[in-house]
């Protein structure tokens, strides 16, 4: 079995932080970071760890290189679907299906992960990328980026979780034209239709906007914030009444913590919080 590490990583960068912040970086710039078997079990990985690692409070994802992913390597994954005529079709298929999951679970360690990550965004985010960026819990970008759901054009399906999340981040009208077009919107369209938060000038300003905002996160009380992830997330897929009784509950189970007290005794004190609880 491979045995991971994030200092050797092959296909991504970890730089871990003293403010409990950790930068995770796409890091195959002379292959356009484009995504093979390596990368989706290497992201997820990555972040199954980070997810149990009390030292990180927040976590911000970029891209080195001059766009931020051309999508899936097109050419590893014509060799991973081709078929293998030693096997009958059925065992073919549940192969193929088998792979699918396992990267949909890669892509699904982002928002399954209690930490809030951030993602910074430029030039292009192409196919894949966009999977990437719509299980971070929000996003910035630079004024060169630009977005598109590719797999149209390649006769595919997104399936490795854009189309079951774009909705909530875009709305339907906008998600489904760019499934259905394949085409790619500007930094300007995406902010007007919430794909991202904020759109700078070029990628030195976005990042240094983003690690300021990762930062401030890291600075609030790690159970809240992952308590808060945690409610939203919920509350995504349930109902308002179901949303209301689950916090309800879980401010029963942990809103006696000593970081409340810790909030209040600064505020009082007049100096900045030294929270220490997480989940």
């Amino acid at each position: 079995m491979l045995q991971l590490n994030y200092e050797n990583y092959e296909t991504i960068l970890v730089k871990k932080f003293e403010n409990k912040t950790v930068e995770i970086i796409l890091n195959r710039p002379q292959k356009l970071n484009s995504m093979t078997d390596l990368f989706f079990t290497e992201i997820g990985h990555a972040f199954e760890q980070f997810n149990n690692d009390t030292q990180i409070n927040a976590i911000l994802l970029w891209a080195e290189g001059k766009l931020f992913t051309a999508g899936l390597d097109l050419q590893e994954a014509s060799s991973t679907s081709s078929n293998d005529d030693s096997l009958p079709p059925a065992l073919q298929n549940l192969q193929l299906y088998k792979h699918i999951k396992k990267w949909q679970s890669n892509i699904t360690a982002i928002s399954n992960c209690k930490k809030p990550v951030v993602a910074a965004i430029h030039s292009h985010c192409i196919g894949g990328g966009v999977d990437l960026i719509t299980a971070c819990d929000f996003r910035f970008c630079s004024a060169d980026a630009t977005f598109s759901i590719k797999e149209t054009k390649l006769g595919i399906v997104a399936d490795l979780g854009t189309l079951q999340r774009i909705t909530r981040v875009v709305g339907p009208g906008m998600a489904r034209e760019l499934a259905f077009t394949a085409e790619s919107i500007s930094s300007q369209r995406a902010l007007s239709c919430g794909l991202v938060n904020q759109v700078f000038g070029d990628k030195e300003t976005l990042l240094k906007h983003s690690r300021a905002i990762v930062n401030a996160i890291a600075q609030n009380s790690p159970l809240v914030v992952q308590g808060t992830k945690i409610v939203l997330n919920y509350a995504d897929e349930h109902s308002v009444s179901d949303g209301l009784e689950q916090v309800a509950l879980w401010n029963s189970a942990f809103l006696r913590s000593d970081d409340l007290n810790e909030a209040f005794m600064s505020f009082f004190e007049k100096r900045n919080p030294k929270f220490k609880n997480t989940l």
